[in-house]
């Protein structure tokens, strides 16, 4: 939602400049006519555009009361970065495993180790405001660099993942930084019994069968006959096979969504809808032949008198409504001077065109922009 109200108010209602002098870059607005005149009313109030965007919630459906007036493009960098910097993310840990905890969807959380976990997370155990235990419940991969590790995808992690997060006790190193000689010291060998108590006072006790390295980091550990607790908690027992615990002194970083969507087997539907493409007929393709005629006039800066007298006859007897073309037509005979009852004929129409409220506002706003810029 967050990210959602601060897209609005830029790419869709921004304004550049400073709060009394500003000007259109959002999208929305720049597609409106109506809504691009009011938002520069007095009555709708401009704010400097900061941060706090964020929480400024709109109605799509109705004209907003304020607008945000940001200085210049890079200061829009500059707030996206200050509200990057503050997902999870970017900044992981426990607020991020919250998030994700919260979401209740298939995230994946990175260990500092680099290894990556997808899932839906279902537990994060936590001390001093800092992760020390997360699980996931169902269907689950590890991955490294967003491609899961041999043998353990879905099919192998289909009931969940747990692991502790955090320093051994004791230590200096992070056990992900261990070499083969300072796990050594700690009683960590392959092939061999050992006993690894964590800060948060996590207990993993089993048989190491066998130690993934990637880039010069511990990832991962496999053991046998292995029981984890925690405080009074018994989470995981030797009867429930091979635990694979993670590596890794920090979660740095959370986001929606599966490392590798194809190992996840994440399939999208194609949508049953449509896109529905606009089919003119006749009469609507004659009066687009009409306008690119005068376009061609314009752009060509070829002075027609009969060419554009063709083009307005055309149209006073066959879409007598078209006020837009109306003023492309006025405005072609005051900028090459053409004068006569030609230009008084389009200026009549215009005037009985402006009684229709819903036009009136177009053509008045359309006629001070051609005087001003003749």
């Amino acid at each position: 939602a967050q990210i959602r109200n601060l897209h609005w108010w830029t790419v869709e209602y921004g304004l550049i400049g400073d709060v009394k002098n500003h000007k259109i870059y959002g999208a929305g607005l720049l597609s409106s006519i109506g809504e691009s005149y009011s938002c520069m009313q007095p009555e709708v109030r401009k704010l400097p555009y900061t941060i706090d965007a964020k929480d400024v919630t709109f109605d799509i459906t109705t004209r907003q009361p304020q607008l945000f007036v940001t200085p210049d493009f890079q200061h829009l960098v500059n707030v996206l970065e200050e509200f990057a910097n503050g997902m999870a993310l970017k900044q992981g840990g426990l607020s991020g495993m919250k998030k994700a905890l919260e979401s209740g969807g298939t995230v994946t959380y990175v260990y500092s180790s680099g290894l990556q976990v997808s899932g839906v997370v279902s537990e994060v155990f936590s001390l001093n405001n800092q992760v020390v235990y997360a699980s996931t419940k169902g269907n689950t991969i590890l991955c490294i660099d967003n491609k899961v590790l041999d043998g353990h995808g879905t099919d192998y992690h289909a009931e969940g993942f747990g692991s502790p997060v955090g320093k051994l006790k004791a230590a200096y190193l992070p056990l992900e930084d261990m070499d083969e000689k300072n796990l050594q010291k700690y009683g960590i060998s392959e092939g061999k019994d050992c006993r690894l108590e964590f800060e948060s006072g996590v207990v993993v006790r089993g048989f190491l069968k066998k130690i993934i390295r990637h880039r010069g980091k511990n990832v991962l550990f496999s053991l046998e006959h292995c029981t984890v607790t925690y405080e009074e908690k018994v989470l995981f027992q030797p009867q429930w096979g091979i635990y694979d615990m993670a590596v890794g002194e920090r979660i740095i970083s959370v986001f929606a969504g599966p490392a590798d969507p194809v190992a996840y087997q994440l399939h999208y539907q194609p949508p049953a809808e449509r896109t529905h493409k606009i089919v003119h007929d006749e009469k609507a393709l004659r009066l687009h032949s009409l306008y690119q005629q005068l376009r061609n006039l314009r752009e060509n800066h070829i002075v027609s008198r009969e060419g554009v007298e063709n083009i307005w006859q055309v149209l006073r007897t066959e879409y007598p409504e078209d006020w837009l073309l109306s003023l492309e037509i006025l405005e072609y005979l005051m900028r090459n001077n053409i004068n006569g009852d030609l230009r008084q004929g389009v200026e009549y129409q215009l005037s009985k065109l402006k009684r229709n409220p819903h036009f009136q506002k177009l053509i008045l706003n359309g006629l001070e922009q051609i005087y001003a810029d003749l």
